[in-house]
């Protein structure tokens, strides 16, 4: 009993300690924040962006009609060079990938360096007709939040450290990446990671507010799996060949099972049947079909889980078929085409505190940590204080042709990047940045 309680005591004395590393640690940012907000150039700045707001969302509505599908990004990146360049950055260049990368120096070269981001890419594809147009206080347009908000917070805060001169101590990388979207798989901030070691935080501006009042911040990454999962048989003639396994019928019957799945609340998890494609006239039976599924967790291990039954659905599918006829089963073939890591990130590092800190200064309400899928996942899966924030105003509808935005105190998104940006690499003269070089870079 006595090694019990001995145990116990140790345990309390654990949390107690690492609950006040945290209290210690969120007062020392917010100490850090206010000292920035009060100092004249960053009041200047801060009042610029309010200011030029309108300037902000004629520039988002030009972004956003340039069309810029999945995988072919180019036109709106050679854009988006232009204008980093107009700013008055030097260091400029597209990689390997089509990542637009644009590095801002700081002071010192032993300081961290943060990435701020948003994704060039949108969900739509080419020929899709991207014109914004006004209703209301509401603009539509395909993409005009998701993301060219997020391209054009960028831009506004770089203005603004430009035109009032804000040195800061670590070097700033302002990237557009490509393949956020759609089979994009995060190729864009992979590759940025893959070649990369001196990226020390990452901001990702990609996140729209849902409603005036309401802040969200995303610090958990949710992971996804997608699939194509094709069912291949013999084929024939509708009535000549009767009694030949059909692959539509096998893709039916995976589809029924799979739509009958409990998948846990609990963590939140999901899946839905997104496509479906096959046979190849009124009067055939059908040689192929397939299915393509996107399946969804925070939980790396309730997404595998779930996973597993719905592969193990499509291939009882193909054999269930096969009986029906007595013949041999449907070919079942899988092809992975989205990998998000799942499970990573969470609210207690430093450009969460940042984030939440700079809203709360700005007299915002503290915002409402959630999970998404967004390029964070990638830096959050290798253990880089990385979030991704709101660009300001409120909008919904995404990925559909029904995407609206409305600029409702719109100037507060990019207030809230800069600063959280100042406190994160530190600013000449002002406080130490709150974010730590790396070990293993350089």
């Amino acid at each position: 009993m006595g090694q019990l309680r001995s145990s116990c005591a140790l345990l309390l004395c654990a949390l107690l300690g690492a609950m006040s590393v945290h209290a210690s640690g969120t007062a020392k940012t917010e100490t850090t924040v206010k000292t920035l907000r009060n100092q004249p150039a960053v009041k200047a700045a801060l009042e610029q962006i309010r200011r030029e707001d309108e300037r902000t969302l004629q520039e988002q509505i030009e972004i956003a009609e340039i069309p810029s599908p999945p995988f072919k990004e180019h036109t709106r990146a050679n854009d988006y060079v232009r204008r980093l360049r107009e700013l008055g950055l030097i260091d400029v260049a597209t990689d390997s990938e089509g990542n637009v990368i644009a590095r801002r120096p700081g002071a010192r070269k032993d300081a961290p360096t943060l990435v701020l981001s948003a994704h060039l890419d949108s969900v739509f594809a080419e020929g899709t007709n991207v014109k914004v147009r006004r209703d209301g206080k509401r603009y539509y347009g395909a993409g005009i939040g998701d993301d060219a908000r997020g391209l054009t917070v960028l831009l506004t805060v770089l203005r603004a450290m430009q035109e009032n001169k804000l040195r800061t101590q670590g070097d700033i990388l302002f990237v557009g990446t490509v393949g956020e979207e759609a089979l994009g798989n995060l190729r864009g901030v992979k590759a940025l990671f893959r070649d990369r070691s001196d990226i020390d935080g990452f901001i990702s501006v990609d996140n729209i507010d849902p409603a005036p009042g309401e802040t969200e911040l995303v610090a958990r990454a949710v992971g996804s799996r997608r699939w194509q999962i094709a069912f291949v048989g013999p084929g024939g003639h509708s009535y000549g060949n009767f009694g030949t396994p059909s692959a539509v019928h096998a893709l039916g019957r995976a589809i029924s099972t799979i739509a009958d799945l409990q998948a846990p609340t609990e963590p939140k998890t999901t899946f839905t049947v997104a496509t479906v494609s096959g046979g190849s006239s009124i009067n055939a039976i059908a040689e192929k079909a397939e299915l393509r599924i996107d399946i969804r967790s925070e939980s790396s291990t309730a997404l595998a889980a779930l996973e597993e039954q719905i592969l193990a659905a499509a291939d009882r599918a193909g054999i269930e078929e096969g009986k029906r006829w007595g013949a041999d089963p449907i070919r079942v073939e899988r092809t992975l085409l989205g990998d998000r890591p799942a499970g990573a990130g969470n609210s207690d590092n430093p450009a969460a505190h940042a984030w939440s800190a700079a809203v709360v200064v700005l007299g915002q309400k503290a915002p409402k940590v959630v999970a998404a899928s967004t390029d964070a996942n990638v830096p959050m899966g290798l253990g880089i204080p990385a979030i991704t924030a709101s660009g300001g105003g409120i909008g919904d509808k995404a990925h559909s042709m029904d995407e609206w935005y409305e600029p409702v105190d719109a100037w507060q998104g990019p207030q809230g990047v800069l600063l959280t940006t100042l406190a994160l690499v530190g600013m000449e003269g002002g406080p130490k940045p709150l974010l730590t070089r790396r070990a293993a870079q350089r």
